[in-house]
């Protein structure tokens, strides 16, 4: 029998003291490298893992449960015929089928995927495990073990995340002739997915930090972060065009499906589900994604130990690379800041953006994340998906061309805001208050927030016109004219000055140095946020542009509009620093008052 919940305190004396249990070190170097796999600074800023953890594991589980719930109408459908008066009830046809399984398939690759370039900088040490947890008495054997174990609890927990939750429902979503072989086919692939594309990127940043060592992948890891983030996240996106033309490809008989790895992995579901009435090019493709983990498998467990004893060996030689980096940059970017910054503060304020962004890697890395996402996001716009001759061939969209300009400069500048926003490195903070006093004089801090959005301008306007340019050289001959190309040349200044002003709309500090929030940011309601702001953007940047196509004098009423808007949003973001200028001084003299007084500690 239990004892009653609410006792007295002599009771609890009774009971003894509290003895936790006991923990062996390796249990908690585990535990260790496992919080830190959430609690640093890129993955959770306000340093709350448990918070991060929990909405992490739900984002990443809901979708595929989702998704198999929306299946019981399709599984279960009642289509009445008004003509014959009946219905017709059956499950959809095989190859709507194996689509299905093909979205669990991409799913799980894809958020494995993600997880893993995410994460890519903790699976090996750092300064701090090298100045922190070298010195300790542990063995280096049981360092690197409890690593490894890390990381495969890491990865087995995403896999289980992605895998768990929709064979509760598919059962009674699909009515499946043999459940056996069902969730036999539907966990087997979905974790060989994952497991793949986990193994494939630790597996490849293995194999360059053991041959080229950490200089030289320094030099391509943002650039290879932004590919790989690109990469998966347009695999989902796409996934609905792709899966139309699934069973074209693979009855094409074309031998390029098999460089495509997800396919791989239906193939490993279709052969498991049908058993040997399965197609032959599912045979054929499931074997080769057993043959691919393997490789991948073996490659992550012949590379690792080596590329983890030589970037542990280079972390105590040291490397010049940053600074020979930053030193490259100054000089490179010193003209265009001497045209664009002339005042002092100006120019402090942009070589200190600059500089902080080459040394910091989180910012550099909230960068590679939005840009990624924004890539991709971009890619489904614009490119659409069409089979001829047995081939897959891609084509611009002149709709999604114009919708693209709008994307492009409100992913940039919205990253762009959140590295300059974000709180936990604030070491520069105190130059500033030194120089400039706090609170600053509202003409220093007038300059201070001109000078973020200018730097916020120029990186926007430029990759937007970047992206512009290299699209327009597949472009149709439709937006080649001169009219559509000066129209969306100005759309694109419109949209950069516009989505700058709205978004540093409130920004009183220099980049870098703001103080952490007082409230916890809702990820659910941010998702929600750019959800919303998208659609809305799309609209706006390819209306906008077709209305400018039309007439030359509309190109005068767009520049027009959008300076009356600038200004204003400028005297708004004014008004906003003179108040935020006063009211700090109030608090800073009612400070000052009592210190005299011996009133405040």
């Amino acid at each position: 029998m239990s004892g009653p919940e609410v006792q007295s305190l002599g009771a609890q004396a009774l009971l003894g003291e509290l003895i936790p249990p006991e923990r062996s070190q390796f249990a908690h170097l585990v535990r260790h490298f496992l919080a830190r796999f959430f609690n640093h600074e890129t993955a959770s800023p306000d340093g709350d893992a448990k918070t991060r953890l929990v909405q992490i594991a739900f984002a990443a589980g809901l979708p595929p449960l989702l998704v198999a719930i929306y299946l019981w109408p399709v599984y279960h459908p009642l289509i009445a015929d008004t003509m014959r008066h009946q219905a017709s009830t059956g499950p959809p046809p095989y190859w709507v089928q194996a689509n299905h399984h093909f979205f669990f398939v991409v799913y799980s690759f894809a958020v494995l995927g993600i997880a893993t370039v995410f994460e890519w900088d903790l699976f090996f040490p750092d300064l701090i495990d090298l100045f922190v947890l070298t010195p300790l008495p542990i063995p280096a054997l049981r360092l690197f073990s409890a690593r490894v174990a890390a990381i495969a609890i890491l990865v087995a927990g995403f896999l289980v995340d992605t895998s768990c939750l929709a064979p509760l429902v598919l059962p009674a979503a699909t009515d499946p002739p043999n459940l056996p072989r069902l969730m036999l086919a539907h966990i087997a692939s979905v974790l060989s997915a994952g497991l793949f594309a986990a193994a494939l990127v630790l597996g490849v940043q293995s194999i360059v930090l053991a041959l080229f060592g950490e200089r030289i992948f320094r030099r391509f890891a943002l650039a290879a972060q932004g590919i790989a983030v690109t990469a998966f996240t347009v695999l989902l996106l796409f996934f609905p065009v792709l899966s139309g033309f699934t069973r074209d490809l693979l009855l094409s008989g074309n031998k390029n499906i098999f460089l495509f790895p997800p396919y791989w992995f239906l193939g490993i579901y279709q052969r498991i589900l049908d058993g040997p009435a399965a197609q032959p090019i599912f045979t054929n493709l499931s074997r080769c994604g057993v043959l691919a983990l393997l490789a991948a498998v073996t490659l992550v467990i012949v590379a690792y130990p080596i590329a983890y004893l030589r970037r542990t060996s280079q972390l105590l030689v040291g490397s010049s690379a940053r600074s020979s980096q930053i030193r490259l940059f100054s000089a490179l970017f010193a003209p265009l800041v001497a045209i664009v910054a002339r005042t002092p503060v100006g120019r402090a304020v942009f070589h200190f953006i600059g500089q902080t962004m080459l040394r910091v890697p989180r910012y550099r890395v909230y960068l590679v994340l939005y840009g990624g996402v924004g890539l991709s996001w971009v890619a489904a716009t614009v490119f659409r998906l069409r089979v001829s001759h047995q081939q897959l061939h891609f084509t611009i969209d002149p709709d999604g061309l114009r919708a693209s300009i709008g994307l492009t400069a409100y992913w940039i500048v919205a990253g762009l805001r959140t590295s300059f926003t974000s709180a936990g490195n604030r070491q520069g903070a105190w130059i500033w208050r030194m120089i400039h006093g706090e609170p600053p004089l509202f003409a220093t801090a007038l300059e201070r927030a001109a000078a973020a959005k200018r730097w916020a301008l120029l990186a926007s306007l430029a990759a937007t016109l970047a992206l512009l340019g290299l699209l327009r050289i597949y472009a149709p001959p439709e937006v080649k004219t001169g009219l559509s190309t000066a129209a969306q040349v100005v759309l694109a200044f419109v949209f950069c000055i516009l989505l700058t002003d709205i978004l540093f709309l409130r920004n009183e500090t220099v980049p870098f140095t703001g103080a952490p929030a007082r409230q916890q940011s809702n990820l659910a309601l941010t998702v929600l946020g750019y959800f919303t702001a998208l659609p809305i953007i799309m609209f706006l940047s390819a209306g906008c542009a077709i209305w400018m196509e039309r007439d030359i004098r509309n190109l005068g009423v767009a520049v027009v509009i959008a300076t009356v808007v600038h200004l204003w949003l400028r005297k708004l973001n004014q008004n906003h620093l003179r108040l935020c200028c006063n009211d700090l001084a109030v608090d800073e003299d009612i400070n000052q008052s009592f210190h005299p007084l011996g009133l405040m500690s």
